[in-house]
This record gives structure tokens, C-alpha cells and sequence, in this order.
């Protein structure tokens, strides 16, 4: 049996974990470079965003609010400007993304998955810590592995071939450790069942 120190330990590493990977996931931290619908992409949010817009799934307000935290951050570190809200989609260019044809996204069905599971397990993460964003990520390896180690699908464009950047293992990392240990679940042990008594065979009536 876990000892409660260790209990508290292992969720006090799990909630700090829900905290970094959503710092690394909203403020849009690159972790990868794949091509998506909006050209290329570096974080999960930008892949998520650009499925949404395509397709129309939330309204605009909805998705300019999920990608201007990192928008801000990304301004202030190259130019020391905060960006205008009503340009953010041609900061990422996702005017015209209707136009672009969906073949790019069905090849990179593991990475569009997996962004979305990430995105939104590090939003419920930070209330409630569950394996959603541990899924997604896994997910998103599997899928840039698939096309960085494998070559599905092939790529002669250097410029748009995969690239993983560092931060994806620390995003890994994280994703593993915020799956928080339930003590209960591993201490519940099977209710004892009755054992049951061998019925009695039926006394033969008796012969007159």
C-alpha cells in the first residue's frame, strides 16, 4: 500500500506537470514542424486552429481566443508589440484556408488527432487531471515519427519535411507525469464473496 506522503508527492508532480505542459501548449511553444492547412505549423494549437477554421467547427471569436495568448507571447519576443486581434488569422494564415485542399491533413491523421486531444487536455488538465493530453501526445509522436523515421508520406521539399525541436520531450514528459495516481483504485481490493455451501442432496421419500 502507498503511503500517503507519496500519494501527495506523486500529485504534487502530477499537478505541477497539468501547469507546464499547459504553459508549453497555449502560449504555443514550438514542439514540431509538420505541413497543415495553413501552411506550416509548430504547436498543436496552430494544427487545431486550422482544422477548425476549414471546417467551421467553432465560431471565429472561439478560436482567436485560443491562439492570441500565444500570439502575444510570440509578438513580444520578436518585436516587443502586441498583435492586433483582428489580424490574428493573416498572422497565422488562415483567411484563406477554405481554398486549400483537405489531401494534407488525411495524410497526418495521427498529428491532427493527437492536437486536438493535446489542446484540449491541457485546457481540462489544469482543472482536472485525466489522459487525455498524455493520448495526444503519444499520438503526436507516433504520427511524426511515422513521417520522419518512416517516409509516409514522402517528402523532397527540405523546407517542409518534419522537424521535432526539443521541447517535445520535455512536452512528453509532462504529458506522462500529469496522469495523476488514485490511491483508491490501486488499494481496492475484491469484496470477499460467500463461499458457498454444497447443497444438500433432497431426502428420498421414504417407501411406504
Amino acid at each position: 500500500m502507498a503511503s500517503p506522503w507519496g500519494v501527495w508527492t506523486y500529485n504534487r508532480i502530477s499537478d505541477i506537470a497539468s501547469r507546464i505542459f499547459f504553459v508549453l501548449i497555449i502560449f504555443q511553444i514550438p514542439l514540431f514542424r509538420v505541413q497543415c492547412r495553413s501552411g506550416m505549423c509548430t504547436t498543436p494549437i496552430q494544427v487545431t486552429a486550422s482544422q477548425i477554421i476549414a471546417n467551421q467547427i467553432f465560431p471565429q471569436p472561439v478560436v482567436k481566443a485560443l491562439l492570441y495568448p500565444g500570439a502575444v507571447v510570440n509578438g513580444m519576443f520578436t518585436n516587443m508589440t502586441i498583435p492586433s486581434w483582428g489580424n490574428l488569422f493573416s498572422m497565422y494564415n488562415l483567411t484563406n484556408i477554405n481554398n486549400v485542399s483537405a489531401v494534407v491533413d488525411l495524410h497526418r491523421l495521427e498529428v491532427l488527432a493527437g492536437s486536438y486531444f493535446t489542446v484540449a487536455g491541457a485546457l481540462i488538465g489544469v482543472l482536472k487531471s485525466g489522459r487525455m493530453s498524455m493520448f495526444g501526445t503519444l499520438l503526436v509522436v507516433w504520427g511524426l515519427v511515422k513521417e520522419g523515421i518512416l517516409g509516409k508520406p514522402a517528402t523532397t521539399d527540405p523546407d517542409k519535411t518534419v522537424y521535432v525541436y526539443p521541447t517535445m520531450v520535455i512536452a512528453l514528459i509532462c504529458a506522462v507525469c500529469s496522469v495523476k495516481y488514485n490511491p483508491k483504485n490501486a488499494t481496492r481490493k475484491t469484496a470477499a464473496q460467500p463461499i458457498a455451501k454444497p447443497l444438500k442432496s433432497s431426502a428420498k421419500s421414504k417407501l411406504k
